[in-house]
């Protein structure tokens, strides 16, 4: 489609045109211009759409379980009775409150608890990266179920592969890099109440 301005008309011996006018005239002609319909409703309908997913993940948030905090400074991280490690990035630290995780990237229909490309650039992070579990023993497992591997202290752990995750330990996956955090005080209780094997 083609637009046509009218440009207004100078006095005589007045003949030039500043910039200021005619923009000012460009941009009366699209206010009065005739209102599109289809692209009314169409506008309205990708609002109401938009609005709908915000309530959807509002309501989503509480089902959580891992909860994700912004870090401040380089100050240790604060655990709570109910945090079990911490996987800390520069600008994110992922709290995991349950002996399970997935770690990821969130896509409109694939729901994880560690949202990767919340730290940084995360196109080459799989959907469903790994998996992070904490054993009875109170050992901490990474299983690497992404098509790229996740380092451990500069170690490859391939597809399909688990590797053990111990304090301070640092978690490469695709440029991101984090450090994992145990709560020695809570691990220790979960140690002491795991029946003893003989």
């Amino acid at each position: 489609s083609s637009f046509i301005f009218s440009v207004p008309v100078r006095e005589k011996g007045d003949d030039t045109l500043s910039f200021s006018d005619a923009e000012e005239a460009i941009e009366e002609e699209d206010l009065s211009g005739p209102q599109d319909e289809v692209l009314e409703h169409e506008l309205y309908l990708v609002d109401r759409n938009a609005k709908r997913e915000i309530r959807q993940l509002e309501n989503e948030l509480p089902k959580w379980q891992v909860l994700v905090d912004s870090v401040i400074g380089v100050t240790p991280a604060d655990f709570d009775n109910q945090t079990l490690a911490v996987l800390r990035g520069r600008l994110v630290r992922y709290l995991m409150r349950s002996k399970e995780i997935t770690i990821g990237r969130v896509t409109k229909d694939n729901a994880i608890d560690v949202d990767l490309s919340l730290e940084g650039p995360s196109w080459k992070v799989s959907r469903r990266q790994g998996v992070i579990k904490l054993r009875n023993t109170g050992e901490f497992i990474i299983a690497n179920e992404g098509k790229r591997p996740i380092y451990i202290d500069g170690k490859p752990v391939m597809a399909g592969n688990k590797h053990k995750l111990n304090n301070n330990s640092v978690v490469e996956i695709a440029g991101l890099r984090f450090v994992f955090l145990v709560n020695q005080d809570l691990i220790s209780v979960i140690r002491s109440e795991a029946p003893q094997s003989s």
